[in-house]
């Protein structure tokens, strides 16, 4: 969902992911964690990750997310 969202609102931006550990999510832009599930207990709100990535390509300097969605839980 984060993945369309961001090829939508910029279709050259290149998105790698990788495995990681259970649980793990993090975002890096340029080399720089800006999100981590595990330290946010969740996942980035769309917008915040749209802005952060506006910054970077804005030459502007990165901040880290730490506002998230709450997980999903399905009993």
């Amino acid at each position: 969902e984060l993945a369309s969202a961001v090829k939508e609102e910029y279709p050259d931006i290149e998105i790698e992911s990788r495995l990681g550990g259970t649980g793990a999510f993090e975002i890096e832009i340029n080399g720089q964690l800006v999100f981590s599930k595990l330290a946010n207990g969740g996942f980035p709100y769309q917008q915040a990750l749209i802005e952060a990535i506006r910054r970077a390509r804005n030459g502007e300097p990165l901040e880290k997310i730490t506002n998230s969605r709450p997980p999903c839980i399905i009993l």
